[in-house]
């Protein structure tokens, strides 16, 4: 099994401070449709794990969320891709839960459930702890420099799991992915 798991925000959406709270607000980062597709036809499984504590502030509700699921799933779908499923954990920090990124409950829940191994399974988020979660589960961190993760790279360089692939983007990681394999890791952090 090959499998990508993807955190959202930053990473195929535009992210925003005051969280994505609508169909209307959740706006695909350039390239990053296209690049699901190119992955999902290079024989990829895409999974996507996501901490959504807007619905524990009760900035928006679950139909809400499905709304902003459903219209992803259209434009990956008319893209050429698919998504496989989509892991969200709802808690505020504070609840101390197990699925919320940093910690690994979701990438554990989705390895299972796709029977695949960490060690060849990548993560690509755009925040320190997305790259940890995976980290803690046993697999491969992938930082973009979309959404938070410029801000995440300057600001936490030195705290990146050994070995973390740096891309400017989900498309150039995807390109980077597919590409014949003699081209190696200039992206290695």
């Amino acid at each position: 099994m090959k499998l990508i798991i993807l955190d959202r925000d930053g990473v195929i959406n535009h992210d925003r401070d005051d969280f994505v709270k609508s169909a209307e607000e959740w706006q695909p980062i350039d390239g990053s449709l296209d690049a699901i597709a190119f992955l999902t036809q290079a024989g990829y499984t895409i999974a996507v794990a996501t901490n959504q504590s807007g619905l524990g502030r009760k900035l928006f509700t679950m139909h809400t969320l499905s709304e902003m699921h459903a219209k992803m799933h259209k434009l990956v779908h008319q893209a050429g891709g698919e998504i496989s499923g989509i892991w969200f954990c709802p808690h505020l920090p504070e609840h101390g839960c197990t699925c919320r990124k940093p910690k690994p409950g979701m990438v554990e829940d989705i390895l299972e459930r796709f029977q695949a191994d960490a060690e060849h399974t990548y993560l690509v988020g755009d925040s320190l702890r997305d790259l940890q979660a995976m980290a803690a589960a046993g697999g491969k961190a992938v930082l973009v420099k979309t959404g938070k993760g410029a801000k995440t790279l300057a600001e936490h360089a030195d705290k990146l799991p050994e070995h973390t692939l740096i891309f400017d983007d989900l498309l150039a990681f995807s390109q980077y992915l597919t590409a014949p394999p003699d081209t190696e890791s200039e992206h290695e952090a």
